[in-house]
């Protein structure tokens, strides 16, 4: 996988560089307005199984949470908040989260939040050999090993969907 790209840095590129993880950046066209996970991986002509949402929950105003799990799953609150040791979560409200992370709806990157959250990948990231997130801007896509993402997130794996 090749590092040598004249797309634009984001925060989300240039840590994974310095990482020194192969990857690729895959762009893809968004003025069409269908900027969903399974569009983009229609987009990107990539399995849907192979492309993941980054979502960002609260168990408090305090506490958030990230969860990375595929495009076509929905995450299941329950087991959201009893792998990251909680009673409840619930999803971040749309208009904080630029506030909170520095990114849009659709280009939420995992990696480069403004603070370090508490991260989970769904367990069925585990199997892959690699899969795509959002490269932390709209049209941006990050490909990367599962497990590269683990470690420069923190992230552990877990059984999120339902």
């Amino acid at each position: 996988m090749s590092k040598k790209n004249k797309l634009p840095k984001t925060n989300a590129i240039r840590i994974i560089e310095s990482e020194d993880f192969p990857f690729e950046i895959r762009s893809y066209q968004t003025d069409d307005g269908y900027n969903d996970g399974i569009s983009v991986a229609n987009k990107t002509n990539e399995p849907v199984s192979s492309v993941y949402k980054t979502l960002v929950a609260m168990a408090s105003k305090t506490d958030l949470l990230v969860f990375i799990i595929p495009v076509s799953d929905e995450l299941d609150l329950k087991k959201a908040a009893k792998t990251a040791g909680f009673k409840k979560v619930e999803m971040l409200p749309m208009k904080e989260l630029t506030k909170e992370t520095g990114y849009v709806r659709g280009g939420c990157s995992p990696i480069g939040m403004k603070r370090e959250l508490p991260t989970f990948i769904d367990q069925q990231a585990e199997t892959l050999d690699y899969f795509y997130v959002s490269a932390g801007k709209v049209g941006l896509q990050l490909k990367l090993a599962p497990q590269d993402l683990a470690q420069v997130t923190k992230a552990q794996f877990s059984d999120l969907v339902k």
